[in-house]
Formats: C-alpha cells, sequence, structure tokens
C-alpha cells in the first residue's frame, strides 16, 4: 500500500543535505564532526561575551535537558491507555495534557502533537530537515534520528526503513510518516499490545519504549 507523508512547511534555517549515501543502513552512531564542536564552542563564547546568556544560565538548561528522558513519555502513553478520557485530552491539545499528568512547563516548547497508532493506521517520525524532536517528553534524540540517512529514506522508502529495526506490517496497514518542524513536534501513542488489560499503570510505563514512541517499532505482547 502506498504511504503517506504529512510534510507541512520548514521553517527551520538549515540545508538539506542528505549526504553521500541516503540508501546507506540507518541505525548506527553519527558523531558529531570536529568543525561542527569548534563552530558550537565559538559561537557559545561570543554569546556569553555578549552578555546573551550567562554560562550559568546555559548549564541550568543543559542540565534541564539532560533531565528530561523517554519515561516521561511513557507515563504519558500508560496515562492514555488507561483513561480515555485523558486520552482524548491528549489527542485533541497534547500540551495542557502533557503538563496537567506531569507537572512540568511546556509554555516555552514549540507546539507538540500526539499522534495514534491503531490496527489500521501506523505513524513513523522524522525530521526531514534537521533533527526536531519531542525533547520535553522523549529527551535526546537517538544519532540515527538526526542522521541524513534516515530523513531522507523514511520519506521515500518508509517500509524498507522500518524492517530494519525489526517492524513489519501487514501490507493492508497504512504507513504515514510525520515529519516535525521548527514550530510542531510529534509524538507518537503506540498500540497497546494485546493482554494488557490487567496491568497498572507503572507496568505500562515498563513495557513502552523510547522507539515505539517515535514509530519505527511496535510493542510486542508481554510474555504470560
Amino acid at each position: 500500500m502506498a504511504h503517506d507523508h504529512d510534510h507541512p512547511h520548514h521553517d527551520h534555517g538549515h540545508d538539506h543535505a542528505h549526504g553521500d549515501d541516503p540508501h546507506a543502513p540507518v541505525n548506527e552512531a553519527h558523531g558529531v564532526r570536529p568543525e561542527s564542536a569548534l563552530l558550537e564552542r565559538a559561537l557559545r563564547e561570543l554569546l556569553i561575551e555578549k552578555n546573551v546568556f550567562t554560562a550559568a544560565g546555559l548549564q541550568r538548561q543543559i542540565e534541564l535537558t539532560e533531565s528530561r528522558n523517554p519515561e516521561l513519555g511513557a507515563r504519558v502513553v500508560a496515562r492514555a491507555w488507561a483513561d480515555p478520557q485523558y486520552k482524548a485530552r491528549l489527542l485533541a491539545d497534547a500540551k495542557p495534557a502533557i503538563e496537567s499528568l506531569l507537572g512540568i512547563d511546556l509554555n516555552l516548547t514549540p507546539e507538540l502533537t500526539v499522534v495514534e497508532n491503531t490496527s489500521a493506521r501506523h505513524h513513523v517520525i522524522c525530521c526531514t530537515l534537521c533533527s526536531c524532536y519531542p525533547r520535553a517528553v522523549l529527551g535526546i534524540p537517538p544519532a540515527w534520528y538526526k542522521s541524513p540517512e534516515y530523513r531522507a529514506r523514511m520519506v521515500s522508502e518508509p517500509r524498507a526503513v522500518l524492517a530494519e529495526f525489526g517492524t513489519r506490517l501487514p501490507d493492508d496497514v497504512e504507513v504515514r510518516v510525520v515529519d516535525s518542524t521548527a514550530d510542531m513536534r510529534y509524538m507518537v501513542l503506540p498500540l497497546r499490545p494485546r493482554h494488557t488489560d490487567n496491568m497498572s499503570e507503572a507496568e505500562l510505563v515498563a513495557l513502552i519504549t523510547r522507539d515505539s514512541m517515535i514509530g519505527v517499532t511496535v510493542l510486542p505482547e508481554p510474555r504470560r
């Protein structure tokens, strides 16, 4: 079945470079280039010198960013599975629903939309122009998410890329690629596995993975 690609207008201000081999494997680590690290350091020192922000303020922001991790997103998913009213709020307006559950302030973060995976439709997230990612609820993105190979190939051949993550969907399941932007981030509400009806929210949280909330994997049934 043909796949859909939701590609809103981007306003990243970044070049769209796919690298020399857009068909290379995507699930491998990509380090930071030395020239990029030097540029970041020079820019950071210049902004501190110009009093745009302080070194202490930057350190606090780094610590806040590093404190965010996929367990936050897993708590949101588990509550949505357990509480239909919360799920409806989450899908209608994600940020206030997440703020009320987790007690975090998302006021200064980009807009966030939660898309639901079902037995008939599977969403997977990418960012074709850079690496926009819902860091507020999933933490720091994995290296493969930022790679040119993943960004290029997920749009053009999503089923092949999903298969590299071990995800093989039936032909009658629609695959919809959702393209994050500088102004809008996305998170997947994974399809709830069977045989989890009697599990507590804490037990459900333990089942939910970062990759399932990006959409590159599906959650298996728990061992009984």
